[in-house]
């Protein structure tokens, strides 16, 4: 069986080795044996276990949620459907970037072609070029919330901190507590799960997903069609979908 070094198994899961080794301090990368000169030694399935975390990292998923999913008895089943998953994303990109790609061919024709172009051509051909994710579109619209709801918080605590007026804080806190309460509804309505045990699309209880431990593009739910309890992924609801 093969064995790598930290910076075999770095070079071959392109990261770097301090990567490597912050993994195995966090424990969700611990290598298999140590040479006899104390050197840290992988196996393949070492190997293996490295570019799932690599993967799951790419999609922001933090360490400790990893170490959740690495944990779970189905984790094949979680990491094979955000597979699916980004699968599908990347070739919708691709066939987006394909149609972007023969549209300014037959613009860059229609230009050569004629001395002016119709402003209603070049608007049909926009309108085909415009893609559009529905989860990204979703997520930067919390990552906006987040934003506004931040400079009420921290602005309205800094007039209070710096000018003694509390009152502010008081309005901003009452905003920030609004918008947050308008903002979970629109999530949980534009947002559906997919349960990676049966693949069946479900929309919780509101409860259910306001308290449950979630990561960036999974959320830990029970399943009403099989019953599983575990991570399931995020997947824009149908009324969102375009």
């Amino acid at each position: 069986m093969s064995k790598y070094t930290t910076g075999e198994i770095a070079k071959l899961c392109n990261v770097s080795v301090r990567t490597v080794q912050y993994y195995d301090t966090r424990g969700i990368l611990v290598p298999t044996e140590l040479s006899e000169g104390g050197r840290r030694l992988y196996t393949e399935d070492d190997l293996k276990k490295c570019k799932v975390i690599c993967f799951l990292r790419d999609l922001d998923i933090p360490i400790n949620s990893i170490a959740e999913i690495l944990a779970e008895p189905n984790q094949s089943s979680v990491i094979g459907l955000l597979l699916q998953r980004q699968k599908q994303i990347l070739k919708s990109e691709i066939e987006s970037n394909e149609q972007k790609l023969q549209n300014i061919e037959l613009l860059m024709k229609e230009v050569s072609a004629k001395p002016s172009v119709s402003f209603n051509s070049l608007s049909d051909i926009a309108g085909i070029m415009k893609n559009k994710n529905n989860m990204k579109k979703i997520r930067k619209n919390l990552i906006l919330m987040a934003i506004i709801m931040g400079l009420f918080e921290y602005g309205t605590l800094a007039i209070w901190v710096f000018s003694g007026i509390w009152w502010p804080f008081a309005v901003g806190m009452s905003i920030t507590v609004i918008l947050s309460i308008l903002f979970s509804a629109y999530y949980y309505k534009a947002v559906d799960y997919i349960c990676p045990q049966c693949n069946n699309v479900f929309k919780p209880r509101f409860k259910q997903v306001f308290f449950a431990n979630h990561t960036p593009t999974t959320r830990k739910l029970t399943c009403p069609a099989c019953g599983h309890k575990g991570f399931c992924v995020e997947t824009a609801a149908k009324d969102k979908e375009e």
